[in-house]
């Protein structure tokens, strides 16, 4: 048993990322959940969080299921994300003495009532108190770029659900932007070109590792190939096809022109000085979609504005988190 410890949770559409204060990052794994449907669905029984349900997806029976209870940033089945909550907190702090202050990222577009579902949640599984920092604010912090200046930065953070996009000054977000196009748009993209090109049927799991293993955000000289197996479409049997990076540029080519344009806008509203300073710093890509091949050069033309991934992309928001739950610890009291 421990005294009260200070955590910062990375709750993602995709992954969850657990920041203890003192011990850094101690838990990455898949936000799903696996239950069984003897009893019909009022009385549906977890059998697995994370890791092992993971594993599940797209292999259970037909007395089970596995269920993403986050879609899009934000809470889509209440019950489940606070047994997954409950489940990472207990495998990560334990049973602490005094409650833990938890501190979690949020999409900067967030409604206030998916705030509250988020606190709720939180609060539900046993936190004293719970503190919500804007996702690409946490990047920056994470990425280590001086935000606490007077001076402008730009940070497009693409997760599984969404991509936030923000400039930031002293330490607050000044114009923002939060679209439905990111890692699981780049799935769905790959699913729907296998079946139009191919007539082949995939799965999500077999989707994100063609994204993986040969995506790509723009034309490539040299592509990567790739052999797919899945489900005939028409004859209903297995089958398989070879795929190159281009096939998987074809496919995500419109998501990546939105999230291009989304860029655009929000640097149209944002204040002259303030887009100089972007201009000069250039943009900052975190998130585990930024990782797609290419994407940076794109916005990069696109916006004709230096654009660059963070070393760790994958850990900037996690990291940032945890930086934030040290800076209330010091500086505010009883946290």
């Amino acid at each position: 048993m421990t005294l009260s410890s200070h955590v910062g949770i990375d709750l993602g559409t995709s992954s969850v990322l657990v920041y203890v204060k003192g011990k850094g990052i101690i838990l990455r794994e898949p936000s799903v959940v696996a239950v069984r449907n003897d009893f019909g669905d009022n009385n549906r029984e977890i059998v697995a969080i994370g890791e092992e349900a993971y594993k599940m997806v797209g292999r259970t029976p037909r007395n089970m299921e596995t269920i993403f209870p986050m879609r899009e940033g934000v809470i889509s089945n209440f019950e489940f994300t606070e047994k997954m909550l409950q489940y990472f907190l207990q495998k990560t702090v334990g049973h602490p003495l005094i409650k833990p202050a938890i501190c979690v990222c949020i999409p900067c577009s967030i409604t206030e009532v998916e705030q509250r579902a988020i606190t709720e949640a939180c609060m539900n599984i046993g936190a004293r108190s719970v503190h919500l920092i804007e996702e690409p604010v946490a990047a920056a912090l994470g990425a280590g770029l001086p935000i606490d200046r007077p001076d402008g930065c730009m940070v497009v953070d693409i997760g599984g659900g969404t991509a936030d996009i923000a400039v930031i000054s002293m330490k607050s977000m000044v114009r923002g932007a939060s679209l439905r196009v990111a890692g699981d748009t780049f799935d769905e993209d790959i699913m729907r070109m296998l079946r139009r090109k191919y007539d082949l049927l995939i799965g999500k799991k077999t989707a994100e590792e063609i994204k993986i293993a040969i995506g790509s955000a723009e034309i490539m000289e040299d592509p990567g190939t790739m052999e797919v197996k899945g489900r005939h479409a028409i004859t209903g049997l297995p089958a398989m096809v070879t795929i190159s990076s281009n096939d998987v540029q074809e496919a995500v080519s419109l998501s990546v022109q939105q999230l291009c344009d989304g860029i655009c806008r929000v640097l149209e509203q944002t204040p002259p000085e303030l887009t100089a300073d972007v201009v000069e710093h250039g943009i900052l890509m975190t998130g585990g979609g930024s990782l797609l091949r290419g994407l940076d050069r794109v916005v990069a033309r696109k916006t004709k504005i230096g654009t660059f991934v963070a070393d760790d992309a994958l850990s900037c928001v996690a990291i940032g988190t945890g930086r934030y739950v040290d800076e209330l610890s010091e500086k505010m009291l009883g946290f």
